[in-house]
């Protein structure tokens, strides 16, 4: 089968709807379309072969995560499947082929748990040959996702399929549903936009009055769509084989818009820097100067969250950030608030504890289990135990009785 029939065959497009509502079937709009599932996936097809695709609504909101906000934009259950479709069955297995090992972000079988991994991994490797002597350099894109240009992303994965006229079609509908209104900016600023920094999150307190559809920039990709994320693990490949290959850099790795590279010469990290940076210049990313240093191997850092150290003996000591613990603590009381006002179920408030937990269990010391275990106990009137390494949450009035 061509790109074409793939896409639009109707056996990828139900596995493509199975997958989009796996997670959501709680919300009403997704149990509107379960109920004529059936037609909505032929009107799909349909829309694909005759090439009359739209793009649909979105929803736009702002998430906290990891101490940032985050702007997210959400999409129908429609798109999604067109996204499933795309990603699952043609994007995702061909970029997977041609991305370093050492970039695991948004990859079935990988994902950040891995990429912690790899990196203790080069750690130890490092240590064994040179020591507990050299550097590291980390680095960081800024505002990574709101400044990933339309043109070159949409240029790079089309290398990946000879050009082919369905992909490039289907590719062009949906980037035109990420572009940017710029009719507030100047005409100087609308000249340099495409490589100037661009920021969201700011972009969301412009009056609407401004934004007239004079001006559009094709710029920024929508952060929690699908695409964006293979955009994301893609984009950049040319840093990463210019570290991996081009230098034969063996300890780097790469999460999303995070990255690393050990090596015992401080002057070799500053050559690599320098051209990652003229690299990053060409493909319009911006270096977060202040997130970008060189530290030794010796001291302590932090890398997705997890605070590390090398001993000279080679022991990998890691802690998990106390800023996140305390984060966590600060979201439970919020959540306990909204739970007893009737504005979040309580089961997605466990669910996102359990995972939490899970991620980070083994990190935390026995004080910071104790005293976290403990508030959750105490803001939602629960008992927590640990059985066979799963965490059981009971309501304390069941434990009581029995």
């Amino acid at each position: 089968m061509d790109y074409e029939e793939i896409v639009c065959d109707a056996n990828n497009l139900y596995r493509a709807y199975k997958a989009s509502i796996k997670n959501s079937k709680w919300k009403e709009t997704v149990q509107k379309f379960m109920l004529n599932f059936l037609r909505h996936i032929f009107s799909i097809q349909e829309d694909l072969l005759n090439r009359t695709l739209q793009n649909g609504p979105v929803e736009e909101f702002e998430l906290s995560e990891r101490g940032r906000v985050r702007p997210i934009t959400s999409i129908q259950i429609r798109d999604r499947i067109i996204r499933h479709a795309l990603c699952d069955e043609v994007l995702l297995p061909e970029v997977r082929k041609r991305i370093i090992y050492d970039n695991c972000a948004s990859i079935k079988g990988r994902g950040i748990s891995m990429q912690r991994k790899r990196f203790e991994v080069h750690l130890r490797k490092y240590h064994k040959l040179y020591g507990n002597e050299g550097w590291i350099l980390f680095g960081d894109f800024t505002k990574f996702y709101d400044n990933i240009i339309h043109e070159i992303a949409k240029r790079e994965l089309l290398k990946l399929f000879d050009d082919d006229e369905f992909i490039d079609w289907l590719l062009t509908i949906i980037f035109d549903g990420f572009k940017i209104d710029v009719s507030y900016m100047s005409d100087e600023e609308y000249a340099d936009c495409l490589f100037s920094a661009f920021n969201k999150l700011e972009y969301r307190e412009i009056p609407k009055e401004l934004l007239t559809g004079e001006k559009w920039m094709a710029k920024s990709v929508n952060i929690g769509d699908q695409l964006s994320q293979i955009i994301g693990i893609y984009y950049p490949y040319r840093i990463d084989n210019y570290v991996k290959y081009v230098r034969g850099e063996k300890f780097y790795g790469r999460y999303m818009d995070d990255w690393y590279i050990m090596n015992p010469d401080r002057d070799v990290l500053l050559n690599l820097l320098a051209n990652i940076r003229r690299i990053a210049n060409e493909l319009g990313i911006h270096i977060n100067e202040k997130k970008t240093h060189i530290v030794k191997i010796s001291s302590t850092y932090k890398f997705l969250q997890v605070k590390y150290s090398l001993g000279k003996d080679g022991k990998v000591i890691k802690r998990i950030n106390p800023e996140r613990v305390t984060a966590l603590r600060r979201k439970l009381k919020k959540l306990a608030i909204k739970v007893e006002n009737g504005e979040v179920e309580y089961k997605n408030v466990e669910n996102m504890f359990k995972g939490w937990m899970g991620s980070f269990y083994k990190l935390m010391s026995k004080k910071q289990r104790k005293n976290l275990i403990g508030l959750y106990e105490q803001l939602f009137n629960k008992t927590v135990t640990v059985v066979h390494k799963k965490m059981v949450i009971t309501d304390r009035a069941l434990c009581s009785a029995s």
